[in-house]
Formats: C-alpha cells, structure tokens, sequence
C-alpha cells in the first residue's frame, strides 16, 4: 500500500459498508469517457429538451451545443488546443457551462476560478495554472482582472453579461445600471451566436485532466487538484444511479458550479441524465426559493449554511421542497440538530454526503434507502458510507491502520481520487501516497462500514493538554434554539496554551447573550471542552461553496 504497513492484513479490504449499499450501488458502472460524451447523448437523444435555465430564459441542448461549438471554434482561432488551460470566472450562469463545453471541445482543461476572488487571488492562479485564455464577468473584467491579468500567460479573453440568456433582471442578485465596456475583449454571448464550427475532435480520453480545481484555501495557499475526465464522469454516473430520477428532471444548482460539487454532482449528473440543469446566478435565499417554485426541481446539493439561511428565510414554507426526491448536503459539516430542524419544519430529510476536491466530489454518501446514524458517544452525523468502488481506511499517525471506532486520518483510494496537484510534486508524493488519497481529515468508521468526519486535523484544539475537536462543541451549539451559525477556534490562553472560543450568529429574531450560549455548552461538555469565550457575529465568514472560514476567524483572536 506504499507505506510501513502495507504486508499487514487491511480490516477495510473487506469493505463492511457493501451490506448497506442499494443494488444499484453495489452494480459496477462503466462511465463514458468524459462528460461532453454525456452532454452529446442527451442532445442527440433529446435535442429540445431544455439543457440550461436561467430565471425566465431557457437553452435547449440542441441549441447549447451549437453555442458551445462556436465558442470552441473561437478559442481554436486563439490558439487554444488540447491541453492549454483554459480559466472560467464566472457566477451560476449560462456562460459558465457553455465556456467549460467549449473548452473541453477545444481540447482545453478547465480552471474553475471563484468569481469572488480579488486580483491578487486571481492573478495568482492564472500564474500557477499557466492559463492561456480566460472566460470571466464584464464588470470584473474591468473593474480588476484586466489587470491581474498582465503578466500572465492569458492571450484570449471572453468577457460575460451576467443580464444574458433572460430578460427578468432580478435585481436581488442580477447588476443594475449600465454595462461596462471591456473593450480589449470579446462578448461571450455574441461569439457563440456567430456559428463557428467546432474545431476538430480533440478524441480525450477519461485518463486526460478535465479540471484543475483550486482547493479552497480554508487552511492555507490553494492548490491545483487535476481531475481526470475518467473521475467527472465516474462519480456522475454513480450519483444518477444511486439517486433514480425520472430522465429529463431539474437539478438545481445551489452549490456554485466552479465548486466541484457544483461541477460534478449538478452539471455533469444532470447532463448524464439529460436533465434540465437551473441556474440563478449566485445564493440569496428569496431568489432561490423562488426559483424551487417555478422550476420545481428534484436534486439539489449545498452545504449546510445555504440550508440554514433558507430555513430562516421568512417566506419558506414546506411547498417549497415537495419536488424533490434528493436533497443532499456537502462541502461543510451537517450538524444533527440541522437535519432535524429542516425535517420538523419543512418535512424533508437532508442527506449528507462527503467528499474533496481531490476526491472529484464525493467518496461517500447515505444509501437513498437509508438515514445517516448519529454516534451516540460523540454526537456526530455519519456522512454515510464508500461507494462500491472506494476503499475508505482510518490511519494512525504513523499510517497503520487504526480499529473500526478509533479514530484517525481518512485516507481514500477509487476511481474519483485524482493524481495528484499540478506542479507540485513534493506535495503530491506527502498527499497521496501510492495513489492513496491521505485527506487530512480525523474520522472513525463503525465496523458496518458507517464512516463520521471529526475533523480537520489543523483544527485541533489543544485546551491543557487535553484534545478538543471543533466540531463536537459547535453540534452542541447548534442544538440551541437561538443558533444559526457556529464556528470554534483555538485562541491563545497563559493557562490553558489554548481556550476554546466560539463565533456564533443567531436566527432571525433570535435572542441570546454570550455567557448564556457559555452556560449551555458548560452544562453538555467536559469542562475542558465548552467555549469560556462566545462571540456573537452579524454572520460568519465563509468560503462562496459555504465553508466556514475558521482560519479567518483564528486571526481575529
């Protein structure tokens, strides 16, 4: 297994978690190629059907390719052949999934960018990647990414009106006023109505890189993930048939598409299933619920925060959410006392789920006919089990393998782990080890194959010697009926080495004051455990997938 352990017989070779996996999980899977293998077959099988919706603006499959055949062609015109990287900055729009078609019809791989990063941020992934072209906003485009831009490698530049493809212009998340003028760029739109041809098949297999995908830097400096073609389309064919939706059915992208939950359990699932996949820009909770109205959709996957600010929202109401037959949660923790409340509320089960960016999105994942326990001693959520074609092992420090129940690194190996981060050979030999994904996360697995997330080891917080896990304390103060958010950090104490703080915000209406929040942990924690400091915030800073940024809110002391 390419560490000290590896002649030493694996408990987790004999995967447990089969027993619980439906027929259709446990049935082996043989993926298309890639994902434009997936999106063509559903535009030959079904040319009318709408691939792309975008508040009151619809784009057939027909016509999607057709759009994504001109762009390509015009990439090709630029120079962009197979294996150049190709940056998309962009929000939950059309031109996001028209630029990733095309570019992957050029041959290209794609660099998801966050549309919320600054210069500096942006400047530097265009550097690291060696981006050659750059699909992002007109509006961003001028305002900073003009400039990051220099001293780059980036030649062609499409610029994108966000107002395109709809003529509604919901002002709660669309721009108002007049468009900027890019000037040294050309319009995304106009170019892929010009009707350029594709360029020649670039024939890629599932063994070249669709994505390099920028982890999201929550614990340090980003770094490239290379997703093989072969890993997108393994878990988005896995995903159809663990979660049977009628062919043709709304998947609702409430994860941002540059996010790789975004990319693979939204885009490329529902153009697996020839689905209708609906877009509405960016996360404000009216805006989406609205869009659950209109569009009645049957997936949708986001972290926790998204659900927690849509359950708070004053309009929601159960009607919502009777379409679909899959909610699911990733990217983030689900507290317990989440699943419950949204059940209670709403009437319907979140199901949890996770994965990484290096894991291609998911590596596991609650069966559809089951619900994720809850361990009894610590109160954590299982995030369900390893597909049938996943290893999941637990490891010490020293990567022998730990008892089901002990807990220890997540180390992953299957199809969806990719090869490792580009241009960084020494991190990748430290990260995956033979192949062998080591996830720097802290879990345990029960010995019927239920895996729990503890979490992440950097987070760690040593109180007088004694461990504490962020997670525990924050699942106790989502449990109280006053908490929207919660995040715990370690802070510097003379005593302790380190105390236990807590960063809560508070439900809508909601009243509560730091030593009560304090007091309520105190009565259901170790004393070494519960928070000594509570700090009550507007809101917590996040990542744009919806992460909690505990490293922002370290610094804050």
């Amino acid at each position: 297994m390419g560490d000290q352990v590896s002649a030493a017989p694996s408990r987790y070779a004999a995967q447990p978690w089969l027993g619980l996996l439906s027929p259709a999980q446990r049935t082996p899977v043989s993926p298309p190629p890639t994902v434009l293998h997936c999106f063509r077959a559903a535009a030959a099988r079904a040319p009318g059907r709408t691939a792309l919706a975008y508040f009151d603006g619809r784009i057939g499959y027909a016509e999607a390719d057709a759009l994504s055949d001109s762009l390509a062609g015009h990439l090709a015109e630029q120079g962009v052949g197979r294996g150049d990287r190709v940056a998309v900055m962009l929000q939950n729009t059309p031109h996001f999934v028209l630029a990733v078609l095309a570019a992957w019809k050029a041959g290209a791989v794609v660099v998801p960018l966050n549309p919320m990063y600054k210069a500096g941020e942006a400047g530097h992934i265009l550097r690291d990647s060696g981006a050659v072209a750059l699909v992002c906003d007109d509006r961003a485009w001028t305002a900073y990414l003009r400039e990051a831009a220099r001293g780059t490698g980036v030649r062609a530049t499409l610029t994108a009106r966000d107002t395109d493809f709809q003529t509604r212009n919901d002002v709660r998340v669309l721009p108002v006023g007049p468009d900027p003028d890019p000037g040294d760029t050309a319009d995304l739109a106009t170019v892929a109505r010009q009707g350029r041809p594709a360029p020649p098949d670039p024939a890629l297999t599932a063994a070249d890189t669709a994505l390099i995908s920028y982890t999201s830097g929550t614990s340090g400096t980003p770094k490239g993930a290379m997703n093989p073609h072969g890993a997108l389309t393994h878990n988005a064919v896995r995903q159809v048939t663990a979660h049977p939706l009628p062919e043709g059915a709304a998947y609702f992208a409430l994860a941002p598409l540059f996010h790789i939950t975004g990319m693979v359990c939204e885009l490329a699932a529902c153009f697996t299933n020839a689905g209708t996949l609906v877009l509405a820009h960016r996360f404000e909770a009216g805006v989406v619920l609205d869009a659950f109205r209109e569009h009645r959709p049957a997936y949708a996957v986001g972290p926790a925060t998204a659900f927690m600010a849509l359950a708070a929202h004053p309009e929601a109401t159960p009607d919502h959410f009777t379409s679909f037959r899959v909610l699911s949660s990733g990217g983030a923790p689900l507290p317990p006392a989440l699943v419950e409340r949204l059940r209670a509320g709403f009437g319907f089960y979140l199901r949890n789920g996770y994965g990484l960016t290096e894991t291609t999105a998911a590596c596991a994942s609650v069966p559809p006919h089951l619900e994720a326990p809850v361990d009894p001693a610590s109160g954590t959520l299982s995030v369900g089990v390893p597909g049938a074609d996943t290893v999941v092992r637990i490891l010490d420090e020293r990567g022998a393998e730990v008892p089901f129940g002990e807990s220890g690194e997540i180390a992953v190996r299957g199809p969806q782990v990719v090869p490792g981060y580009w241009g960084m050979p020494a991190d990748t030999a430290k990260a995956f080890p033979d192949g062998e994904l080591r996830t720097g996360d802290v879990g345990f697995m029960d010995p019927d194959g239920w895996l729990y997330v503890v979490d992440r080891k950097k987070d760690m917080i040593n109180a007088s010697g004694f461990k504490v896990w962020p997670r525990e304390v924050e699942d106790v103060l989502y449990t109280h009926p006053a908490v929207r958010e919660a995040a715990v950090v370690g802070v510097p104490d003379p005593y302790r080495g380190e105390s236990v703080k807590a960063y809560v915000s508070l439900r809508p209406g909601a009243l509560a004051d730091p030593g009560e929040l304090s007091a309520y942990c105190a009565d259901r924690l170790a004393a070494y455990k519960y928070p000594r400091q509570v700090e009550i915030l507007p809101v917590l800073p996040k990542t744009t997938s919806g992460k909690i940024l505990r490293r922002e809110l370290r610094d804050r002391g």
